[in-house]
């Protein structure tokens, strides 16, 4: 009786071994991941001022985000799953769009920029369903957030003291603050995103103290940029989330506009295509938003070429006919649309934007259930709501939209597939609740 009381001691101590040893990766992963966040975060979020780091050299700051993707996948796979998802329309339909976009390689130019950006795309969406299900949101929006900060101290700290860097001297943006990049847009979506985040952490428990640091760095990287657009996007990204957790009937109305923007982009591209303006003409006044509408007109103009199917990811500038005219034509040219909805129609076509609508209307269906059903944490459904429409608003005039590297890209697709879960029918859970 002994010897069997020894032996089920030890199996009883061998297996609180195994749990600790268990708990103890568990926890080696996790910091892991954060810190591939931040450091991800850091690399990716736009490109540097030529000063810190030669155009030759840009793409370290893409094979860094790839590594900490990496990094983040391996960590992953020793987290236990938080979150398990559910096969559903709302999955299924954003799983066919990031396939399709993935796959839309094959009818492009087929250069190797373009079958690298396919690879890194694959990755990062899978990067996304690990972030969803193996970490939880408050960690994800604290590394995030770390990753932002030194991103704006170091902006500031460049526009204080390195003026020659952290200033825009050109004619045209003299004066304006562009921190640790080439453009002063991406330094102001940066402290628009910050700003954002750090609303949240506010709101979910943060002190005041680290708020305020961190809210005025922010907020004055935005308006010393003088990025319009940027600004506009943090006022209504704060608004939003305020309101979200004020009133569920706001968060509500909220959670349809992602779809009522692609309504709105689509009579964009209408307008466009029917008119054949390049600039959207309202009585006497031509609006151009920064000679922006020029590329959409351009690039819509070159619709018919390829309807159905889109040139494929990265197969619109890459044709040398279409990227000389339009530098022939305007003296310059950027194989960007500033528009991540017009980035979708042309290289995906329209079957591509019908499956990407289809998915967004899926969502916005998904998180109406969600809060009717109490599946979810309210602050929780506030930020990804928020995130959302804060993403959603910035692709009208910048393209963040299947973006293989871009954090703030990805963790758009982390997002939406969070909300992809399991919930219960309201009357099993109305039952549930009575029984308790």
């Amino acid at each position: 009786m002994a010897s069997l009381q020894t032996e089920v001691d030890s199996g009883t101590l061998d297996s609180a071994f195994w749990e600790t040893r268990s708990v103890g990766v568990e926890k080696i992963a996790r910091t892991a991941i954060s810190c591939s966040i931040t450091v991800n975060v850091v690399a990716s979020m736009g490109i540097f001022n030529a000063k810190l780091l030669p155009p030759e050299l840009t793409f370290v700051q893409q094979a860094v985000a790839l590594l900490m993707w990496a990094v983040l996948i391996y960590a992953s796979a020793f987290v236990r799953p938080r979150l398990r998802l559910q096969f559903n329309p709302d999955l299924i339909a954003l799983l066919a769009f990031y396939t399709f976009a993935v796959v839309s390689v094959f009818w492009s130019s087929l250069n190797a920029t373009a079958l690298m950006k396919s690879a890194a795309l694959a990755m990062t969406t899978f990067g996304a369903f690990c972030l969803a299900t193996r970490i939880d949101i408050e960690e994800i929006v604290r590394a995030t957030s770390h990753g932002l900060f030194i991103l704006v101290a170091a902006s500031t700290f460049c526009a204080l003291a390195i003026p020659d860097i952290g200033i825009d001297q050109t004619w045209m943006h003299s004066g304006q603050w562009q921190g640790v990049y080439e453009s002063k847009q991406t330094l102001g979506f940066v402290g628009a995103y910050l700003m954002f985040f750090s609303c949240y952490r506010k709101m979910t428990g943060q002190g005041w103290l680290a708020f305020l640091v961190v809210f005025l760095v922010a907020s004055t990287c935005v308006l010393a940029s003088e990025s319009r657009g940027a600004g506009a996007v943090a006022l209504a990204a704060c608004a939003l989330l305020v309101t979200s957790m004020w009133s569920v009937g706001c968060m509500r109305v909220y959670a349809t506009l992602p779809f009522v923007m692609c309504i709105l982009a689509g009579i964009l591209f209408l307008y466009f295509y029917v008119t054949g303006y390049d600039s959207i003409h309202v009585g006497d006044a031509k609006i151009d938003f920064t000679e922006r509408t020029f590329i959409w007109h351009y690039a819509i103009s070159h619709f018919d070429d390829a309807p159905l199917l889109g040139f494929g990811i990265n197969g619109f500038w890459t044709v040398p006919s279409i990227y000389d005219y339009f530098e022939q034509n305007h003296g310059w040219v950027l194989d960007n649309y500033h528009s991540g909805y017009i980035t979708i129609l042309m290289e995906t076509g329209f079957l591509g934007y019908v499956l990407f609508a289809a998915s967004v209307l899926l969502f916005s269906n998904k998180i109406l259930y969600l809060i009717s059903t109490r599946s979810i944490e309210r602050s929780h459904c506030a930020l990804i709501t928020g995130f959302v429409v804060l993403s959603f608003q910035t692709n009208f005039t910048e393209t963040t939209f299947i973006r293989s590297t871009m954090f703030t890209s990805v963790l758009l697709v982390a997002f939406l597939l969070a909300t992809c879960r399991p919930v219960p029918e309201p009357e099993l859970q109305s039952v549930e609740m009575d029984a308790r």
